[in-house]
């Protein structure tokens, strides 16, 4: 994409920041509400609906994210940025004004819709700022934000809801929202518009509709009756199949299917979708094997988690920085791969007698191997296009990421579940529900040590079959082909004729041409 504003580094810097500070908005959104939802349910009702909480802005993000990507490839990311921070501001303020839990939810899938945005044009911002060769550390930075968020969120959402009251967890968002626009606006550099290229509207509805019926199914597993779920699924895989089919003939197709074909990015997307679907399988049942299997408090299962989140954000910084000095990410992203793989499998010989030391170890490892491969990955894929896909390529890999969380989570808990009815199978205590609900004292020394052991030996089942999902992973990243990086926004061909000229003296990369 032509038209990127020249920027020095002070004002790149500004508009990191106000980039930062709209993910960290999204971000937080995914994670602040963990805490309030009890005192969500006791003030509008329907418990029975409270997952859908969290679960309509996940949706509406990861159905609308592809689309922005692709969007902001052709009318350019600031407008799209910033009208995706105001439609998330808007969620946000009719969330916290609230009376009922239909209202909350559908205002929460208004905020997804803004989230989408901001996640899609967040990472493709830095590919329009730096060349590849310059990404690493910035990339990094994204990370930790991601990082930072999930610390902040469950504890800023605690502390709003029990000091003033849950409206609040919505209502931050608006001063935050409006300096990150004021900060864009004044600074994010302008891209040209193509006045000749098209939007995909068919391609559009039939990969929205595609992506809904399956995360609903997905979502509704267990609250639908089955022959409902199945019927959702095979909507999915025709809807799916049309978009294909769709995508073949449309002139410019939401996602182009050639993207495909590119080995790097092919790798990238099947590493990305396997280790989210192993982490979040793996990571969201800690804290029930903290306050189910070892009795800890709520606090200190969010506390065991600290470890994990700073291990990842400062491999995520430090990755960054290799590839930025190095231009290379082929061993890195294999590296990271590997650290993943050895915490999972560590993480499936815990059980009763696990210590709150082997976690951390455990925790620590996963997330030093997450921050590693997951902006390497990213750099690889980006630096493997033009720059005028970079927005779709990027929409892309966090579409699948997204995709790949979800399944994750609903696979893994159907086979704890599962793993759970047999393990308690002929006790004389079959409800596990009690460990976590203050039911220990109707429960005798045996029962509890039932309990507790089914539960362990669930979750351990749970880290077993991730582990082999993360080797799986890793396996694929052997096949991650190393290009050089980029050190210009410029197509390969012309990249060599600027290295060249300067070689030559003739040309300076970082400025303009010598005269």
């Amino acid at each position: 994409m032509s038209g990127i504003v020249a920027h020095n580094k002070e004002n790149k810097a500004i508009i990191m920041l106000s980039v930062l500070s709209g993910l960290f908005l999204a971000a937080l959104d995914q994670t602040i509400i963990s805490t309030a939802l009890p005192k969500i349910a006791a003030s509008l009702g329907g418990i029975e609906l409270l997952s859908w909480i969290v679960s309509a802005y996940l949706l509406s993000s990861t159905v609308t994210v592809i689309i922005y990507g692709k969007l902001s490839d052709i009318y350019g990311r600031k407008k799209l940025f910033i009208a995706g921070i105001i439609i998330f501001l808007l969620g946000s303020v009719l969330c916290g004004l609230s009376n009922s839990i239909i209202h909350l939810i559908l205002f929460r899938f208004l905020q997804g819709v803004g989230g989408g945005a901001i996640f899609a044009n967040s990472m493709a911002v830095i590919g329009d700022l730096f060349p590849p060769a310059e990404r690493g550390k910035w990339q990094g930075l994204i990370g930790a934000t991601f990082g930072f968020a999930s610390i902040i969120g469950p504890l800023l959402g605690g502390f709003l809801t029990d000091a003033v009251s849950w409206h609040w967890i919505f209502f931050i968002n608006v001063p935050i929202g409006i300096a990150s626009i004021a900060v864009l606006y004044r600074f994010l550099p302008y891209t040209q518009m193509h006045a000749n290229r098209t939007i995909d509207y068919k391609g559009s509805f039939l990969l929205m509709a595609g992506i809904s019926a399956l995360m609903v199914g997905l979502l509704t597993d267990g609250v639908f009756n089955h022959t409902r779920t199945i019927t959702l699924f095979a909507f999915s895989i025709i809807m799916f199949a049309s978009f294909i089919k769709t995508e073949r003939k449309a002139r410019e197709p939401i996602m182009p299917l050639e993207i495909f074909r590119n080995r790097i990015f092919l790798v990238s997307i099947l590493v990305i979708f396997i280790t989210t679907m192993g982490f979040f399988g793996t990571v969201t049942y800690i804290p029930l094997f903290v306050q189910g299997v070892l009795g800890e408090t709520a606090t200190n299962s969010g506390l065991i988690m600290t470890p994990m989140v700073v291990a990842m954000v400062f491999s995520n910084i430090i990755s960054g920085q290799i590839i930025s000095r190095t231009g290379k990410y082929r061993f890195i992203a294999i590296f990271g791969m590997g650290m993943l793989t050895a915490g999972i499998f560590l993480l499936s010989s815990i059980g009763m007698s696990t210590t709150d030391s082997e976690l951390f170890r455990n925790m620590m490892l996963v997330g030093a191997g997450l921050g590693t491969t997951f902006p390497t990955i990213m750099i690889a894929a980006q630096n493997a296009f033009d720059h005028s896909k970079i927005g779709v390529v990027t929409a892309s890999l966090q579409f699948f990421r997204s995709i790949g969380g979800l399944i994750g989570v609903t696979a893994f808990g159907s086979i704890m579940i599962s793993s759970l009815n047999v393990n308690l199978a002929g006790q004389t205590v079959t409800d596990p529900s009690a460990l976590i609900e203050g039911g220990l004292s109707q429960l005798t020394a045996e029962q509890l040590t039932q309990l507790k052991s089914a539960l362990s030996l669930s979750i351990s089942n749970i880290y077993s079959i991730a582990s082999l999902t993360a080797i799986l992973g890793m396996l694929v990243s052997l096949f991650l082909k190393e290009i050089p990086l980029r050190k210009t926004h410029k197509p390969a061909v012309e990249e060599a004729g600027i290295e060249l000229a300067e070689n030559e003296g003739l040309f300076d990369a970082k400025n303009e041409p010598n005269r």
